[in-house]
């Protein structure tokens, strides 16, 4: 584990009453990190991964592996593969055309390799990731968070992390990123860890009471 979530919870029951709640009623902190072997992997299957849903995406990223003699293919092996080859294990164009950039980004080192990656700041790998096609800030922000180990990242554009959000603060409408990055601050330094928890608030069957014997002071959402 990167960093403590006993500490992280800790820290975040004190700092939001309505989170307190929600620890509370999810228990504790099941995040689970990854392990990363190399940048170009991770970000080979992410491009694969991406808009479909997971048994889908893995029967794709399986006969993409079938390609290639070895266990992962390299970057040079992806370039040397043709755009229609990929496409024939199910890639789109897009994602065919993604991988391909992917490589050459990665050859000529735009992307890092991991011990680099590890040195950097959270920000210097969005921008460095993001400079690959295909790849956007939220693709970069989950590699920080379960494969990376960072803990305080706010993925203010996810689905689930604003319906969290709203659900725990009794909102009418989804709050915007701008509004989410505000109220989110009292969460430093442990934002991933709140992330996981408002992911189970999201996907919560059942829904609790936040505070129900504190009056809970919401940060200003609208």
């Amino acid at each position: 584990m990167a960093y403590d979530f006993d500490e992280a919870t800790t820290h975040l029951a004190a700092a939001d009453p309505a989170m307190a709640s929600l620890i509370e009623f999810v228990g504790p902190c099941r995040l689970v990190i990854g392990r990363m072997d190399s940048p170009f992997q991770s970000l080979l299957r992410a491009i694969v991964y991406q808009q479909l849903s997971g048994k889908a995406a893995g029967t794709i990223h399986g006969r993409l592996l079938d390609l290639f003699p070895g266990e992962h293919p390299d970057p040079e092996e992806i370039l040397d593969t043709s755009v229609e080859d990929l496409r024939s294990v199910g890639l789109s164009r897009a994602k065919a055309a993604a991988a391909h950039d992917l490589a050459a980004r990665t050859l000529d080192g735009t992307v890092p390799d991991l011990d680099m990656l590890h040195a950097m700041s959270d920000d210097e790998v969005v921008k460095r990731l993001t400079a690959v096609r295909g790849v956007g800030p939220w693709t970069a922000e989950m590699l920080l968070i379960f494969q990376l180990g960072r803990p305080d990242v706010l993925p203010l554009t996810d689905l689930g992390v604003r319906k969290g959000a709203a659900r725990l603060y009794g909102l009418d409408d989804l709050p915007k990123p701008k509004e989410l990055a505000a109220a989110g601050e009292v969460w430093r330094p442990y934002r991933s860890v709140a992330s996981w928890y408002l992911w189970r608030a999201a996907d919560a069957d059942e829904w609790f009471t936040p505070a129900p014997r504190k009056k809970i002071s919401r940060p200003r959402l609208r």
